[in-house]
């Protein structure tokens, strides 16, 4: 599997961002790596009525398409218009998103920096299904 600077240096190799109709596209990207070592990029899609989509999502679309759901690790940056090269933690949707996808996704690495990343479950500390008030 890659190391967490190669998987921002892979994800990073695929922004392309550009105006489409006034909106911004392609200036967030995202790799991902599957459990059986696969990679998947995706882009961001900014729309006027918010039907867009993070980078994360495109890849994670990308990786179901091709017929996997579990995530070893994940990593979205973005550069500024100075060119620094930034490491955007997920929202709270993608998140979500990637715990959904398959149980085991609550161990997938989320890359934060070149030197840090933690499991999704630190970043979804209240993921566990509640437990009924009344037995």
């Amino acid at each position: 599997m890659m190391d967490d600077g190669e998987l921002i240096a892979s994800a990073a190799s695929h922004l392309n961002p550009r105006e489409v109709q006034g909106r911004l596209v392609g200036d967030v990207a995202s790799t991902l790596v599957t459990d059986r070592g696969t990679t998947f990029h995706g882009v961001c899609i900014d729309t006027a009525s918010g039907t867009g989509f993070c980078a994360e999502h495109s890849a994670i679309a990308a990786m179901v398409t091709g017929g996997e759901e579990r995530i070893a690790a994940i990593v979205a940056v973005w550069r500024d218009d100075d060119g620094a090269l930034f490491v955007l933690p997920p929202c709270g949707r993608c998140r979500e998103f990637i715990r959904q996808l398959h149980p085991d996704n609550l161990d997938t690495r989320v890359v934060l920096g070149r030197d840090r990343a933690v499991p999704l479950r630190e970043l979804l500390p209240a993921h566990e299904w509640p437990a009924p008030l009344d037995p």
